[in-house]
């Protein structure tokens, strides 16, 4: 891989003479602010869209509108980091409207565990880039691993934009539903992304094995998987592991739900809503029967996944998802890992639907 990296996004913002401004808040700008107290890196202010000021503060700042910061310290003068994400389009669009007029960085701090990907880490962790990038099938992957790297050591979002797949053309060519009889969605959420493999398989897939331990999140997956006549979808309330346990889940009964033991240090202290949730291999869950094609998103739980999967991968050899954006060393430790345990497997897509920051990078595996 021809790629140098001489600075970070951390080292840039410690040397900078402008004003470092906040815009958004929750768990994203807390982590940011952690990274930058850490590094003695000082946030004067914080800002939302127009429609979320409501007069409050957040960590003893006053929120204030992108007019009032301007007002304040002039766009020329500050430096604007992005603390969440979002794919709408609408959302989007207020983001460039903001860079258009400002230097505007997105900080690429992991949604699960600890550490940064900044220059130590990318020098620590060459040999595996490489090794992972030389797993890569086509010159797409590659380009998407190149720059998405470069996003996540400098958080400028221009990157993202040369590293978009279009989703129809994922479905159509790299997981191909129209050929797969039996699937497996690993953190099926409430029912959406099978909903979206039904809708292309063209009705060749007959059962659906659904993995959802979130309990308002599964809830509504039932209710799905009751309605769904295009497949017979079978809900499992359990996390996907590598064997079978109780495990404490922070029940936030949204797409971020995750076993609490991936919360990042960061914000370990704040409360949530801890539920006891069994936790179960693939492999028993399937109990022999036949898969073509597994789908895993399970929050930072994908390694432990994969392992609980050995058994069906080796005997029917399914087509792939992993995602690759909850750790920071997953854009290379999990494509490693499934060349390690499943070395049969000779063909390996990386790709990334719109958004910021670098999430819904997934890897294809056939």
């Amino acid at each position: 891989m021809d790629f140098e990296c001489r600075t970070d996004l951390w080292e840039h913002l410690a040397g900078t003479k402008k004003t470092i401004v906040l815009y958004g808040m929750g768990n994203g700008a807390e982590k940011i602010l952690a990274v930058c107290a850490q590094r003695g890196i000082e946030i004067s202010a914080v800002f939302a869209s127009d429609g979320f000021v409501r007069g409050h503060s957040f960590r003893g700042m006053p929120v204030r509108t992108w007019s009032e910061i301007k007002e304040l310290y002039g766009a020329d003068g500050v430096i604007v980091l992005l603390a969440f994400g979002s794919s709408r389009p609408e959302v989007l669009e207020c983001i460039d409207r903001v860079a258009r007029e400002a230097e505007l960085y997105a900080p690429d701090v992991p949604a699960f565990g600890d550490g940064l990907f900044d220059r130590a880490f990318f020098e620590a962790h060459r040999e595996e880039l490489d090794a992972a990038y030389d797993l890569l099938s086509d010159a797409e992957s590659r380009k998407i691993f190149e720059n998405v790297l470069r996003f996540k050591l400098t958080g400028d979002v221009s990157f993202l934009k040369n590293a978009e797949s279009d989703e129809e053309s994922v479905m159509r060519e790299l997981v191909a539903p129209h050929e797969k009889a039996v699937t497996a969605d690993l953190g099926a959420y409430n029912g959406d992304s099978i909903r979206a493999l039904l809708s292309h398989a063209d009705g060749a897939i007959q059962t659906v094995y659904a993995m959802e331990p979130d309990a308002r999140n599964f809830r509504k997956l039932e209710a799905y998987a009751k309605a769904e006549v295009r497949a017979k979808v079978l809900p499992f309330p359990v996390g996907a592991w590598d064997r079978e346990a109780t495990l404490y889940f922070d029940g936030s009964g949204n797409r971020n739900a995750s076993l609490g033991e991936n919360r990042s240090s960061v914000i370990k202290d704040r409360p949530i809503r801890q539920i006891a949730v069994p936790v179960a291999p693939l492999d028993r869950i399937l109990d022999g029967a036949p898969v073509d094609y597994i789908k895993y998103d399970v929050e930072g739980a994908e390694a432990r996944a994969l392992y609980g999967s050995v058994e069906s991968i080796r005997k029917y050899r399914p087509t792939l998802l992993v995602s690759l954006y909850h750790r920071n060393e997953d854009i290379f430790s999990l494509p490693l890992l499934v060349h390690r345990l499943f070395p049969h497997y000779r063909e390996f897509y990386l790709r990334r639907f719109r958004g910021i920051p670098a999430w819904d990078l997934n890897l294809y595996v056939k």
